[in-house]
């Protein structure tokens, strides 16, 4: 029998494409109603993005999904944007776009594949397990052949897989690596097990800044699913607002979002709010995949001491040992959250560049770039906090 012929479409919005045909590529596993191994792609999630507005044309960031479809059957899709700017990637490329442009060529608009504003690492090539041998390499040359033919001056795709990433390689795509911190669940019975496992001194330093965090004078309670009311949703949109003011100008999220949320996300999250006298004094907000937690966003209305790891850290390794979840993913960048169990872990992504000349330039630029990633991730990993014979097991 003739293989089927394979198209390749650009989507200018997720809802080309039905809910569930989407999530049979991006999340097949959830198809007997447990969760997706990270909500980040899937259609709900990107959908309020959308909807929302806090991508589009006026963001900055453009949809321009691609899909593959056999015959009739969407069979891979991969989340892309057409970018304007560099903002809200987290794998930084600013440098490249000023030595671009100060040799007198436009970097921007460019081609990302990419979950918005998200710095969480999970498959960017979707592809619907009847197709795996053949979709996602479909998907990137299908990613390319948009780049070329667009006329913009690179893609690029990140927090991809380590096996994407070797896919891309093979197909002539340059490879970069990062870094970031991540808790593994090693088994634990309890917090305290996980405390055993650490160096005297760390902790004897973890006891105290809960101590401290916990004399806020209120009381920490944790929400999820139908526990959520749209009153936690306004509080975490302040808190999220003042972080995001604070950090990065403007928030990238809009206050449509943790409206649509309450109504499509809430079996995702988990909120951790610090209550006082009735009301949120501080929240984070984490995603819920498979068998990981996702650190997402966090803030408070005025400053209590150390309560940021509290919400952040310990009660999301509370919340994970309890639910035999694997391991936290905290986000980008934070060397503290070394000196409380999470240590350096390998990321990965894809970079296309349209000119042979700058592309040469940067080739050379992240050969050296990885070596001396992975050496950092080597002799951070070495002063982790946990008792030097864990270290070596560990390794």
């Amino acid at each position: 029998m003739a293989e089927p012929h394979l198209r390749i479409d650009v989507l200018d919005s997720i809802h080309r494409v039905r809910a569930a045909q989407w999530d049979a590529c991006a999340c097949p596993e959830a198809a007997d109603g447990g969760r997706p191994y990270d909500p980040f792609t899937t259609h709900r999630f990107l959908a309020a993005l959308e909807d929302s507005e806090s991508v589009g044309a006026d963001s900055g960031w453009v949809p321009q999904h691609i899909a593959a479809f056999a015959e009739e059957q969407l069979i891979a899709v991969a989340p892309f944007y057409l970018k304007w700017h560099s903002q809200g990637e987290y794998v930084f490329d600013h440098a490249w776009a000023q030595a671009y442009e100060h040799a007198g060529g436009n970097y921007y608009p460019k081609l990302q594949g990419a979950v918005p504003f998200t710095p969480v690492s999970g498959r960017r090539f979707l592809v619907h397990p009847a197709y795996r041998g053949k979709g996602g390499a479909a998907l990137m040359a299908g990613a390319v052949k948009l780049a070329r033919g667009s006329g913009v001056s690179s893609m690029h795709v990140t927090f991809c897989t380590e096996d994407e990433a070797k896919i891309g390689q093979r197909l002539g795509l340059l490879h970069r690596l990062g870094q970031q911190f991540h808790w593994d669940n090693r088994g634990y019975e309890n917090f305290e097990a996980f405390l055993a496992q650490l160096s005297a001194r760390k902790r004897k330093a973890i006891r105290r800044e809960r101590s401290r965090a916990n004399a806020f004078g209120g009381e920490i309670k944790v929400y999820t699913g139908a526990e959520i009311c749209r009153h936690h949703w306004r509080a975490m949109w302040r808190f999220y607002q003042h972080t995001g003011a604070r950090k990065w100008g403007m928030p990238y999220l809009s206050r449509a979002f943790f409206d649509i949320a309450h109504d499509t996300l809430r079996q995702d999250t988990l909120l951790i709010f610090a209550n006082h006298d009735g009301a949120a004094v501080a929240g984070a907000m984490h995603m819920l995949g498979r068998d990981t937690l996702y650190g997402r966003y966090w803030g408070c209305g005025a400053h209590h001491d150390c309560l940021h790891f509290e919400l952040c850290y310990y009660r999301a390794m509370e919340y994970a040992i309890a639910g035999g979840l694997a391991r936290i993913e905290a986000g980008a960048q934070g060397a503290h959250k070394l000196a409380r169990g999470y240590l350096p872990a390998a990321t990965h992504s894809l970079h296309w560049l349209a000119e042979p000349a700058f592309r040469r330039a940067v080739a050379h630029y992240l050969a050296a770039e990885r070596g001396a990633v992975a050496e950092e991730v080597r002799l951070l990993g070495a002063y982790g906090p946990f008792r030097k014979v864990q270290i070596q097991e560990h390794e």
